[in-house]
């Protein structure tokens, strides 16, 4: 890791859970990073959990990553005052309640895929084009999911469009390999893909919440881990995807 020392590091989703995991790793491991999320108070929340010495190297933007301007206006300032964007870990996803077949909520769906796919597809793009043209061999990480690579959830309230983004993720996850190297660059990409996890995640669908709270889940620090060791391998080496499932998991 001591190639990234005093890099810049974005993470979005960054108020709780995985985000504010990384968040702390990363920090610990000499980065400056950026938290981005759309409520500025648990993130000044996070900022002050942490010590003195490590506050000062974290800087805290509001931005709904499904909003292109949103996305737009925050990179460049991340350009104009740090410099650019060496790692980015797309964290931030929501999961709503309802059936395909039965919500009449469109909007959800619609919200779902932006904030899912396009807010992944925003963030890649500025951050990608930073790491070119300052000639950075950076790390993109996308957060994926074990949902990511089926469909199946038993007898759990159905994840409706929830799967479909994260298969979007897996396949995006080669098309930027791929494009990465058509772009004459050493940047690299990693999918991460983690069963249930004990986040916030399920706050929106209260049906879905309890239904995942009887199964065995992860950690939030798990998934983190994974991050740093991923990001942590030398020049030559690029982890693709990491599937990571807590012991007892009896599907996905």
């Amino acid at each position: 890791m001591n190639r990234w020392e005093n890099k810049v590091a974005v993470v979005t989703g960054a108020s709780s859970g995985i985000g504010a995991s990384c968040v702390r790793a990363l920090l610990k491991a000499g980065l400056i990073t950026v938290g981005l999320a759309r409520r500025q108070n648990r993130m000044n929340e996070l900022k002050s959990s942490l010590p003195n010495n490590l506050q000062s190297r974290l800087h805290t933007l509001v931005c709904d990553v499904s909003k292109e301007n949103d996305v737009n206006e925050t990179f460049n300032w991340i350009e104009k005052n740090l410099g650019g964007t060496d790692i980015l870990i797309n964290n931030a996803g929501i999961l709503k309640s309802g059936e395909l077949v039965g919500t009449d909520n469109t909007k959800e769906i619609v919200d779902t895929v932006n904030t899912n796919i396009l807010g992944v597809y925003y963030c890649t793009k500025k951050a990608f084009n930073s790491m070119k043209e300052r000639k950075s061999d950076g790390h993109v990480v996308l957060l994926n999911s074990t949902a990511g690579h089926t469909a199946y959830f038993g007898d759990d309230p159905s994840y409706n469009i929830y799967c479909g983004t994260k298969h979007a993720i897996t396949a995006m996850t080669e098309t930027y390999r791929q494009e990465f190297q058509r772009n004459g660059t050493n940047v690299k990409v990693t999918s991460i893909s983690p069963g249930n996890v004990n986040t916030e995640i399920y706050a929106d669908s209260a049906s879905l919440g309890d239904a995942m709270g009887v199964h065995p889940a992860l950690e939030p620090e798990d998934i983190s881990d994974a991050i740093i060791y991923a990001i942590g391998t030398p020049k030559h080496v690029q982890i693709h995807e990491i599937i990571i499932k807590p012991m007892g998991e009896k599907y996905f």
